[in-house]
């Protein structure tokens, strides 16, 4: 009998096992559609709960990192790589080529799970490791070309060989930490997901720089233009959408005058050649939400050392792991010390001993749409100036998980770019993309921040920057010799006035964009008379600028406070410089709640409603996080904004429409009470700008009624900051941070987005550097290092930057240390 008791529990356990060893498969309703049913593939959990091999191999503690001495027969000399306490790289190497493939190394051992995730998401390969929900996700990148360029991106840095030399350095570093692994060893992501990362190539790093490009350089609202200009007629859209605002503090100083004449005329004013119809295409998402930065300079005369103080914070989504890894980089030939992108070698923004450099966003529009006339239904030709051209057909085969055969999508692509919006119902309003970053590269585009890594002073400065095509970027720049800069720089196409605002005839090659601007014409400053350059995703000039661009995105609030806060500064300390890029005070509420107040009938308020009134006239206009006057602002303004453009929102729901922006409505409200935008279309009575804040006030203490009586509520607790995974699994996410902030302000923290890295530096006889962001350099949730820069990112304090000299520095401690031999 026991035998049997034996062998029945042997049987069950091999069976547990074999089930626990396989992926499981669940199958749920799909509504709308009897007898069809939606497969989610569970990996197998077996694996993960293997004390042998699963997620228990993952924790990690200060003991477990041990010096480790690497024999890597490859390597031209020798490096050390000392990693100090808050576990920050510092790889000293005896020569450029190894020093980028010990951080690929490095990188790859802390943030490998990441990087796949980097170069997955353009490519549009999700499908594979996440399965069919992430089918229309892949599609999307791939109708707009990602994997593609990505391709032409590599072919283009080929044509560099120092360069390519580089890239493929950094893959071979990547790839040397992979020959190391076991599967015990994989990130825990790679074992929740039950898959095994892949070799790093060239074409992962494109594929990590189409991610930034997409972030950085896609923002456009072309078809919601277009819409808006033939619902509303042309006077109407003139009064509602104006490019310039007058309160503007552009990031070349207003009044700079222009020594050159544009090659060719801007041009008439372009025209939407045949009437297109209204556009109800459903828009992709865009990322439109602080991708920006703060980043500014200041001259030592106005210092309290009298040395230069170059400060940058770039807003981008807060993701855990950081989109930032932080190291240093020792050669003969450089000593650079900032944050980098996993996937891509160098330092993006930092210092050395003599400069100090960063970034922000330009934000000009280079993605335009062209409606595209087919020859016939079959969709495989079209015109073009008279002329039948072929669209060329790429089938996209992506594969999902769990599904044996790949969904095949087709792509047509012509002269302008891919074809990205179809309908069936009316070919008519096929749209081409045609943007800049599709278009390969300066084949040395990675040497500007290896450049700038290197650079001595502001000749060095600027020659790096010629290499560098897009995303456009405001670079920033001080130097130790006194000297502080800030250009435009980017390629940036010549275009007549107002094109690109509007989707275009795509059956005109006149249409296209009139060449690029040449290098000396981009706008740029050096040592400007008032002591500062700075940049907060503003204009970049002022109109005089004989070139026309456009932008949806520039920002109208944190570049006039950065500019007003600076012009009144004196005797300025990095200290000073750090309370500055941790402002909540936003000029949007400055100058909104005086426009709402002005107009409020205060009549007939009762008690509680007449002290927030009074409330909300003695606030100081800073979102603080234990403040209640910021939340009550933001929803006020709100219900202000939407019952105010209630003609504009009506149409949302039906088809991409372009929305009013903020400081028009302060403008009209302010200096145009009576203006019939304030009436509400679906009243008899005629509104004005008082009775729409009187109304708007009225549903803000309607929407708030339980919040305004609950003791904890806060600005805090409503804007519910939070700093998600990468996967979004809320285990490995933080969430409800408390902390003030808002998209308007310096301090620009929203609900996900915000300050990513935060630096100050100050370029004195021996360089001294502050930095923190909100993340850790582990990306492995169970490392102590994985979210320990979060709780100092909140409060507005900085770490003191170890740069280090040499290896011997003993100023801070070191944890462990690599040697490659």
């Amino acid at each position: 009998m026991k035998i049997v008791k034996f062998i029945l529990s042997l049987l069950l356990t091999a069976g547990l096992i074999y089930q626990m060893g396989r992926p499981i498969t669940l199958k749920e309703p799909v509504a709308d559609k009897p007898g069809t049913f939606k497969e989610t593939v569970i990996p197998p959990i077996g694996h993960f709960f293997s004390p042998f091999a699963g997620f228990w191999q993952n924790a990690e503690s200060l003991k477990d990192y041990v010096p480790q001495q690497l024999e890597i027969p490859e390597m031209k000399g020798k490096v050390k790589i000392l990693f100090d306490e808050r576990m920050v790289p510092h790889i000293f190497a005896e020569n450029l080529e190894d020093a980028v493939f010990a951080q690929g190394y490095v990188t790859a051992r802390f943030r490998l799970w990441q990087m796949d995730m980097l170069s997955r998401l353009p490519g549009g390969r999700l499908s594979e490791i996440l399965g069919a929900d992430l089918v229309e996700t892949d599609k999307m990148m791939r109708r707009r070309g990602l994997a593609q360029s990505a391709e032409t991106t590599v072919n283009s840095w080929q044509q560099s060989p120092e360069t390519f030399q580089l890239i493929e350095a950094y893959g071979r570093g990547v790839n040397k930490y992979l020959q190391q692994l076991n599967a015990k060893d994989f990130p825990l992501e790679f074992k929740l997901l039950n898959y095994a990362p892949e070799n790093w190539a060239p074409i992962k790093s494109a594929l990590v720089k189409k991610y930034m490009d997409l972030t950085l350089c896609f923002a456009e609202e072309d078809l919601e233009a277009t819409n808006a200009l033939q619902v509303f007629g042309q006077d109407l859209f003139n009064k509602l959408y104006p490019e310039w605002n007058r309160k503007q503090s552009p990031v070349i100083p207003t009044g700079t005058k222009w020594n050159f004449t544009p090659p060719s005329p801007a041009g008439q004013k372009q025209e939407i050649q045949e009437a297109i119809g209204l556009i109800h295409h459903k828009v992709y998402p865009k990322e439109r939400e602080l991708v920006g930065s703060n980043n500014w300079a200041v001259s030592g005369s106005k210092t309290k050392s009298g040395k230069p103080i170059l400060c940058n914070d770039p807003h981008l989504q807060l993701s855990l792991p950081s989109i930032w890894f932080e190291v240093q980089i020792h050669t003969p030939e450089l000593n650079a010390y900032g944050v980098s992108i996993p996937g891509i070698p160098g330092i993006l923004i930092g210092f050395n001993a003599n400069t100090a450099w960063g970034e922000t966003n330009v934000g000009q529009d280079v993605l335009d749409w062209y409606r595209i006339k087919w020859t016939d239904a079959t969709k495989t030709a079209y015109e073009m100036d008279g002329e039948i051209k072929k669209a060329s057909l790429v089938v996209n085969p992506i594969r999902v998980r769990g599904q044996e055969e790949p969904v095949l999508d087709t792509v047509r692509w012509t002269e302008w770019g891919p074809v990205v919006y179809e309908s069936d119902q009316n070919p008519r309003h096929d749209l081409a993309m045609h943007w800049l970053a599709n278009e390969a590269p300066n084949p040395s585009d990675i040497a500007t921040f290896l450049g700038l890594d290197r650079g001595e002073n502001y000749d060095d400065y600027a020659t790096a920057l010629t290499h560098y095509d897009y995303p456009a970027q405001n670079f920033v720049f001080a130097s130790k010799s006194g000297d502080i800069a800030i250009t435009v720089n980017g390629k940036f196409p010549i275009k007549e006035k107002e094109q690109g605002r509007f989707v275009q005839d795509g059956s005109l090659s006149a249409n296209r964009w009139k060449g690029w601007i040449p290098r000396t014409d981009i706008p740029k400053v050096k040592n400007p008379g008032r002591g500062f350059v700075a940049s907060a995703n503003q204009h970049s000039t002022d109109p005089s600028y004989p070139y026309y661009y456009n932008s949806s995105s520039f920002d109208d609030y944190r570049g006039r406070y950065l500019v007003q806060q600076l012009s009144s500064m004196d005797s300025i300390t990095p200290e000073d410089m750090m309370a500055l890029q941790n402002s909540n005070y936003s000029i949007l509420a400055a100058e909104g709640l005086p426009a709402m107040l002005d107009h409020l009938d205060t009549a007939g308020l009762d008690a509680v409603a007449a002290g927030l009134v009074a409330k909300m006239r003695t606030w100081d206009f800073r979102f603080d996080a234990d403040k209640v006057e910021p939340a009550i602002f933001e929803e006020w303004w709100g219900h202000f904004y939407e019952m105010t453009f209630d003609e504009v929102l009506a149409w949302k729901d039906s088809m991409p429409m372009l929305m009013p922006e903020n400081w028009r409505l302060i403008e009209l409200a302010t200096s145009s009470p009576n203006d019939p935008i304030f009436d509400v279309t679906n009243t008899p009575e005629r509104e004005t700008a008082r009775e729409i804040a009187t109304s708007s006030f009225k549903k803000t203490l309607a929407a708030m009624a339980d919040d305004l009586v609950n003791p904890t509520f806060n600005w805090s607790s409503k804007k519910g900051t939070e700093i998600l995974h990468l996967a979004r699994i809320p285990a490995f996410s933080r969430k409800n941070i408390a902390v003030g902030g808002y998209r308007q302000a310096l301090n620009a923290i929203s609900e996900r987005h915000g300050p990513s890295w935060r630096m100050v530096v100050e370029l004195g006889d021996e360089v001294k550097a502050w930095g923190v962001y909100p993340g850790g350099q582990s990306g492995t949730p169970g490392s102590p290092f994985y979210d320990n820069g979060i709780e100092q990112w909140r409060k507005g304090e900085y770490n003191e930057l170890f740069f280090m000299k040499n290896t011997e520095d003993a100023r801070k401690p070191i944890l462990f240390r690599i040697e490659m031999n």
